[in-house]
């Protein structure tokens, strides 16, 4: 195949790539960042570029105007190299940082009766070898067991290639008084321990200093890191940083996608791998009165959707998206931190939680635990939404799981003036019934650049509540105010004008927009109601609804129950949890029987693949109103948008 020049102009040489291959190929190849929030799909029209000369043929233009492909403008991820060409890169969309400044800790509840020395299977031992001679010629490894057996009674220990090759230094230089950082777990049915060799020190350590531990969730949008004294069991140091995969795909099929290229899975796994790396960084700069290094860290527990913890380990991913959607591990074995690529104590232990099914994950598994939805006799409602919905319900006695795609839309994508919880983002919305005017609240003050997630289910409530939309979420033609109009993307209402925002660009909502909303709260709602039906259990005498994940912290539950995307129940049973994913891996990092638990959690789940199931068609069908179609289901709603209409 002929060998074609392809010059980006943002790099100083041309490279040369193969006729035939895609722009966003020859752009990976000449280390050119072309941001592919769809992963590659050709859905989302944020890849497109500018071709300034030469021959290429577009397999699709999915969101470029007839004028914008006259410009020459075309996506890179769809976009065939047929000559020589010249292509200029527009500044790309930044992902904004979101590592958090504030250095405080968030309480943590440490377990009652935490004891490092039985609680968890970290342990700090000293001890001192009887070194060598011309009539004892034992090997320093036996040496070093032999002590351990004699005074701690450890029948054996494992150690590392890593290890060998440092204990003869170790134990010189130390003048054989050596500490020793030792994982102890339980061999099941063996009747004795299995003690692994993490790190060998000279010399005595202080007794009471901390021993490291760090627990991660990897979410598909956020990164969250925590870093824990084992000895204490408290968190120390905390930060979260957006998942830099998210310019590889903003959902979970979209990353899968990605992930089917060739050398897409690798550049996914160090796209995390850095994000987490980082952040175990930051965390450990925040101690203070305390050397704390990522060598010094010994062991981690992490938890993220199946599809995130494939990716992180390498792990081929394509069978999610695939039917009958299985994937390749739910229940993964221990690894070191050298196999996956942490960048801690290479030997270090890593936990990675289990998950239940392709679309539920550890992180429900850890969230359920963390919640204490396990332990309790209520019957409970349990989700997590984010671009992928999880829902659990259930009690102590029986769990029933379920998961719905409701795409990136309540996080901002998807969405023409949608963006990320970030500074500049509308957080808020309220419409005077009367003139229809808007008022709004923007993350950071100042003028706003978009809306976020919790501000388009506010804006999508006030719409549905005054009635400039109506329940089929259509916007009304002809009402008395020039804030909806007729658009490029048909009818709009616009909620900022451009004289009063960042970008100098009107900021709206569209038609398109409300239907990809309404079809996001519809996939929820609807996995709530083929739960509950799945057990014989009325939605409405769910006696709390418990709502993990970062998302859940900024909805207005009154503006989410107008929409149809909560069930409509006195707000006193609703409990926003935060990130219980994280806690939920911390939980698993400091204690044995947490983890334990975790793990009997996602044995114990049933799970429903709602693809397989028609009675969620209909229900999802029916939640294609606002709010639902049985408006009977909502009368809380009904009532108070009369009130509007009398008022």
């Amino acid at each position: 195949m002929a060998r074609i020049k392809i010059k980006f102009d943002t790099v100083s040489e041309p490279i040369e790539v193969e006729s035939g291959s895609l722009i966003s190929e020859a752009a990976r190849l000449a280390g050119v960042e072309i941001t592919q929030p769809c992963g590659g799909q050709g859905r989302c029209g944020r890849c497109a570029v500018h071709v300034k000369s030469g021959s290429v043929r577009r397999r699709s233009s999915l969101r470029l105007s007839s004028k914008d492909i006259e410009k020459g403008l075309a996506l890179s991820c769809q976009t065939v190299i047929e000559s020589d060409l010249t292509v200029s890169i527009p500044p790309q969309e930044k992902i904004e940082r979101i590592l958090t400044t504030d250095k405080t800790v968030a309480d943590v509840q440490v377990p009652d009766n935490y004891d490092a020395t039985t609680t968890q299977t970290i342990r700090r031992i000293y001890s001192e070898i009887t070194p060598p001679n011309m009539e004892d010629q034992i090997d320093d490894a036996n040496r070093i067991k032999a002590a351990f057996r004699r005074d701690f009674g450890f029948q054996d220990i494992e150690i590392s290639l890593n290890q060998y090759r440092q204990i003869g230094d170790v134990l010189r230089s130390s003048n054989w008084k050596i500490t020793a950082i030792l994982d102890v777990s339980s061999m099941e049915g063996a009747g004795k321990e299995a003690v692994r060799l993490i790190d060998l020190q000279p010399g005595e350590v202080q007794q009471g200093s901390p021993i490291w531990g760090i627990a991660i969730d990897i979410g598909t949008t956020t990164v969250t890191v925590w870093l824990v004294d084992l000895i204490s069991g408290k968190v120390k140091a905390q930060a979260s940083e957006y998942n830099q995969q998210i310019s590889r795909g903003e959902d979970i099929i979209s990353r899968i996608v990605y992930s089917s290229k060739e050398n897409g899975a690798e550049e996914l796994r160090s796209l995390v791998l850095s994000t987490i790396n980082e952040l175990i960084g930051t965390t450990c700069k925040r101690i203070k009165g305390a050397i704390c290094k990522p060598s010094n860290i010994v062991k981690a527990a992490i938890a993220g959707n199946s599809t995130m913890m494939h990716l992180f380990l390498g792990i081929p991913a394509i069978s999610i998206r695939l039917s009958p959607f299985v994937t390749a591990v739910n229940q993964l074995p221990i690894f070191s931190a050298q196999e996956v690529g942490l960048d801690i104590n290479p030997e270090a232990t890593v936990i990675c939680l289990p998950g239940v099914a392709s679309y539920v994950g550890s992180d429900i598994t850890a969230g359920v635990y963390s919640s204490g939805m396990d332990d309790t006799t209520r019957t409970t409602l349990f989700m997590d939404v984010g671009t992928n919905g999880e829902i659990v319900l259930g009690s102590n006695e029986w769990l029933v799981t379920c998961a719905c795609s409701a795409g990136p839309a309540f996080e901002g994508a998807g969405v023409v003036n949608g963006m990320r919880a970030t500074k500049g983002a509308i957080e808020e919305v309220w419409i005077n019934g009367n003139t229809l005017e808007s008022s709004i609240r923007v993350i950071g003050g100042g003028r706003p650049r978009g809306i976020c997630g919790s501000g388009l289910i506010s804006l999508l409530a006030e719409l549905f509540m005054t009635g400039i939309v109506d329940k089929a979420g259509n916007i009304k033609s002809g009402l008395s105010t020039d804030r909806v109009r007729e658009g490029e993307h048909g009818m709009e209402y616009v909620v900022v004008w451009k004289d009063q925002t960042q970008t100098n660009n009107d900021i709206v909502i569209t038609a398109v927009d409300i239907d990809n909303l309404i079809r996001a709260k519809g996939a929820i709602f609807a996995g709530y109601q083929v739960l509950a039906q799945s057990v014989g259990i009325p939605l409405e005498i769910t006696e709390q609804m418990l709502i993990g994940g970062s998302f859940g912290k900024y909805i207005n539950i009154e503006k989410a129950i107008e929409i149809g995307l909560l069930p409509d129940m006195p707000w006193e049973r609703f409990q926003f949890l935060g990130n219980t994913s994280v806690k939920g891996a911390y939980y698993a990092l400091i204690d044995t029987i947490a983890l334990t638990r975790i793990q009997n959690i996602s044995t114990r789940m049933t799970y429903i693949e709602l693809s397989a199931d028609n009675s969620f068609y209909e229900a999802f069908m029916s939640a294609l109103f606002l709010p639902h179609t049985d408006l009977s289901l909502f009368p809380t709603v009904m009532n108070a948008r009369e009130e509007i209409k009398k008022n």
